[in-house]
């Protein structure tokens, strides 16, 4: 029995309830949940529904907690139901209840875990966009690991998801870039307001190669412009293919000026009553909706603003069908919040349901307790190719989606690295190795999972545990999804992780026969428990885009 099918059967008793003591029906929740207590001597899971309704109802809730627990205490499944405090339910399962979600778990394989919380949801997911300048840093590395996490959840959930790459491949830092690449082709120090690093060089050359004559043509810069462009853009496309994160959509900002949507963006902002002209400059009344100054649309010499292409490309995602854009951004854009959340209102959207923006914290690569600064490339930042040099994909996705993006952290490469049990990903991967060897040696034995599985043989405490701790594998996941925290499911897999190493160790729940001992009912039920982790384990791993080894 799962917490979700626990929480359905505590509802039904409750209705029963209300029913017999005729009671108000409508007084009761739609859904309710089940929680498991901290103190495992206090039963399986606990319910506060008679808290949540019984003063509704006029009932004292403790009273109205006793009806309850007379009556779950009749539903199968159930072993016993305690009242404690002024009302908490808390409620053991018998053994043959609790086993059977190792089968349901088997059964189910990649399925397990997917809910419909979000059905109906169109959602645009937008994370990483760097400029097209130069490598993916530091921080766009945390964001490809968390929002591609992000998007695999959101599915998992329900939702329909279209990850988005915003090119900023308009605008001034362009210019910068061509300067710089046709500096570096003549042999000449990059520009004062240029960019530098081993990449600038090498884009440059290829430049040259694709282009021979482009030194002596009319308009060098704009060759390096359009060649150089298209050149980094590929580069970052690969690197993030190889980091395992792939987009839906590439957008190029470019095509919002070419497609006349910086000029329509306007055109229904000022219909909405929003625009005003000053100073010879065009502004969006942003201050009617909280920001704490007016911006400005297109400037006094004619020029769009960065905020006119942000205005055009929201209303494109609205116009596409997505119910909700989702923007991850750093932490260095904290003050672009107030602006867009004003930008959605004046487009007479809710920010609260149209427009989500999450603001992720910076990160640090330390090797020996000191922070790595410099890239071989890049030279001044730390680069996607440099993280995963250092770490691996696996162990820097996993690292990077284990904590909550609001929060700066430290990534320690020696740890990381480590094949230790200090190391969180090594802990989760051995699990997946492991399991994937018991089955294994369980085939060469002659014990294989059969029909006749007896759940209620895995009523050991360790055994216990583990399939508790299984059971929330679903919530965890539609909680991060709902609340955009894939770190939930990272520490659930370590909990999970704890709960097998402790089974396993444990003599009395030996999987596979020792030497001629005969094969039993017990060592079936056992290789179906093994085989739920197993398949619970790759899931989530799947979910952070980490792979399940079978060897290790």
């Amino acid at each position: 029995m799962t917490p979700a099918n626990l929480a359905d059967t505590v509802l039904s008793a409750a209705r029963a309830v209300f029913e017999t003591r005729g009671l108000d029906i409508a007084a009761l929740p739609a859904t309710t949940a089940v929680e498991r207590p901290r103190n495992p001597e206090h039963g399986d899971y606990a319910s506060t529904i008679a808290l949540q309704v019984g003063k509704k109802v006029g009932v004292a809730p403790r009273e109205l907690a006793a009806d309850l627990a007379e009556e779950l205490g009749r539903r199968p499944g159930i072993k016993s139901v305690e009242i404690a405090g002024p009302g908490f339910l808390n409620i053991r399962l018998d053994a043959a209840a609790a086993g059977v979600l190792a089968r349901d778990i088997v059964l189910a394989g990649s399925a397990y875990g997917r809910t419909e919380k979000l059905a109906g949801e169109r959602i645009n997911l937008e994370f990483v966009s760097a400029n097209p300048t130069g490598p993916v840093h530091i921080g766009g590395v945390r964001w490809a690991a968390v929002g591609d996490a992000l998007s695999r959840l959101l599915r998992t959930a329900g939702a329909e998801v279209g990850t988005e790459y915003y090119f900023n491949d308009a605008g001034s830092q362009i210019d910068r870039f061509a300067r710089s690449l046709l500096a570096a082709a003549k042999g000449e120090p990059a520009p004062e307001d240029g960019y530098g690093g081993a990449y600038i060089a090498e884009i440059a050359a290829e430049v040259v190669t694709k282009s021979p004559g482009v030194l002596d043509s009319a308009d060098p810069q704009e060759i390096f412009r359009q060649i150089g462009v298209e050149l980094m853009f590929a580069e970052i496309k690969k690197s993030l293919a190889d980091f395992g994160v792939r987009f839906d959509t590439y957008f190029n900002e470019k095509d919002l000026h070419d497609r006349g949507e910086l000029q329509e963006a306007l055109d229904r902002l000022r219909e909405q009553g929003h625009v005003f002209e000053s100073d010879g400059a065009t502004w969006l009344r942003t201050t009617d909706f909280g920001d704490d100054k007016d911006r400005v649309l297109r400037k006094s010499d004619g020029d769009w603003t960065y905020f006119a292409a942000d205005c055009a490309y929201y209303l494109d995602k609205r116009k596409r069908g997505f119910d909700r854009v989702v923007i991850m951004l750093g932490a260095d854009h904290h003050g672009y919040i107030g602006r867009m959340k004003a930008m959605a209102a004046c487009f007479g959207d809710d920010p609260s349901k149209n427009l989500e923006i999450l603001i992720g914290q910076l990160v640090n690569l330390v090797r020996d307790g000191e922070p790595v600064r410099m890239s071989k490339r890049a030279g001044t930042v730390v680069t996607l190719e440099d993280f995963v040099d250092a770490l691996g994909v696996d162990a820097t996705r996993y690292a990077l989606a284990r904590y909550s993006s609001d929060s700066p952290i430290d990534i320690d490469i020696d740890l990381w690295t480590s094949a230790s049990r200090e190391n969180p990903v090594y802990y989760v991967q051995y699990v997946a190795a492991r399991t994937a060897s018991v089955a294994r040696n369980a085939a060469d034995a002659g014990l294989v999972r059969t029909d006749d599985f007896k759940p209620e043989l895995l009523a050991h405490d360790k055994e216990n545990e583990l399939l508790k701790t299984l059971g929330e594998y679903p919530e965890t996941v539609a909680f991060a999804a709902q609340h955009r925290e894939p770190h939930h499911v990272a520490r659930l897999l370590e909990k999970i992780a704890g709960a097998y190493h402790r089974f396993y160790d444990e003599p009395a729940c030996r999987i596979t026969p020792k030497g001629d001992e005969p094969i039993t009912d017990g060592h079936r039920a056992r290789l179906w428990l093994n085989d739920a982790t197993r398949t619970v384990i790759a899931n989530g791993l799947s979910l952070l885009g980490v792979s399940a080894p079978e060897r290790m």
